[in-house]
């Protein structure tokens, strides 16, 4: 099992990998980095995100989970960068509740590269985020995604269309 930490605008954050793909991002420091080719290409694509240089991760990833959770992570990595969708906007294209498309948001295991941040509560309200700094992180990450979708490639009308779920 690969692990690597990085440094990032939001923090320490902790890689791990199975050696063929991303299994977790989490927040802190490993006491000892054993990094590998997924972790090494993972740490370049996460400093050009932050950087504003890279709106799509292609990574490949393998996050555990239940196969709802599995389906509410491949329903979030279709929400384009610079957009947003809604909980019940979510629970709706997957025949469920806006709680349990809340629960799999919160138990995301590769958060930013599988971007929960991306998905509001109701009328634009926040919602939750459980990564490290709570809602403050996740407000952050949106505004560095509409800050270059702005100035990127073009994303407002995908952005617009998540945006109405």
């Amino acid at each position: 099992m690969g692990r690597l930490t990085i440094d990032s605008p939001l923090g320490s954050l902790m890689l791990t990998s199975d050696g063929s793909a991303l299994t977790s991002v989490g927040w802190g420091r490993f006491d000892h980095d054993a990094p590998d080719a997924v972790l090494t290409e993972t740490a370049r694509q996460l400093d050009a995100y932050f950087a504003g240089r890279l709106q799509r991760f292609d990574l490949p990833l393998k996050p555990a989970g239940t196969p709802f959770r599995q389906s509410v992570w491949t329903a979030m990595l279709a929400i384009p960068y610079g957009g947003t969708a809604t909980y019940g906007g979510m629970a709706r294209m997957l025949s469920s509740g806006p709680r349990a498309v809340g629960g799999a948001c919160g138990a995301n295991p590769i958060p930013i590269i599988i971007p929960c941040h991306r998905v509001l509560a109701s009328g634009g309200a926040a919602g939750g985020y459980s990564g490290h700094g709570g809602l403050d992180t996740k407000a952050w990450l949106l505004a560095l995604e509409r800050r270059h979708a702005a100035i990127g490639q073009g994303n407002g009308a995908a952005a617009e269309q998540f945006a109405l779920l």
